[in-house]
């Protein structure tokens, strides 16, 4: 199966999980609080993706979130400090982003994705943004990547290249599908 018609099924997939309203960011929050004050960066839910808003407000209690935000084609991601209330507005692919505010380098990212693996695979949009911005952090320093998604987009025959950058968590809305930290 090629990337497209892999995308295609998980979208398919992901949009009855979607519907069906049983996705809720209750684990997330339970992993999370075990990095409390550590520098995370979450993103904000668009189309059908899990909405991790409740454990991105929690943490953010606790110490800095970013949210994504795209610079350009072919770039890496770079995070804006977001915390609850600040002004939002549409970024590129109408991803919700903050307004203003400071850049930071998070040592978490939660990643969106379209489909998993259990063994942490990722399959994203075919912009490479998560790729790149994963692999320019690790080259840095450690940098711990958790998948949030729905139980129903793992696909164990993904189409993974090399340059596709492993996630080393799974959280579901069922709980922690598989973890490699």
């Amino acid at each position: 199966m090629d990337k497209s018609a892999a995308r295609r099924a998980a979208f398919a997939r992901r949009k009855v999980a979607h519907d069906a309203g049983i996705g809720n960011a209750g684990y997330l929050s339970e992993v999370l609080a075990g990095y409390r004050g550590v520098r995370l960066a979450g993103y904000m839910a668009m189309r059908t993706e899990i909405d991790p808003l409740a454990a991105m407000e929690e943490a953010a209690a606790h110490g800095p979130v970013g949210m994504p935000v795209i610079i350009g084609a072919g770039q890496p991601l770079r995070f804006r400090v977001w915390e609850p209330g600040v002004p939002m507005i549409k970024g590129e692919f109408g991803a919700m982003i903050p307004e203003v505010g400071d850049w930071m380098v998070p040592e978490i990212v939660v990643v969106p994705l379209v489909a998993f693996t259990r063994s942490g695979g990722r399959l994203g949009y075919g912009g490479g943004f998560y790729d790149r911005t994963l692999e320019g952090l690790r080259t840095a320093r450690p940098t711990l990547a958790i998948g949030f998604a729905y139980g129903a987009q793992e696909d164990p025959d993904l189409p993974l290249e090399p340059t596709d950058q492993p996630l080393d968590m799974i959280v579901t809305e069922t709980g922690v599908a598989a973890d490699f930290s």
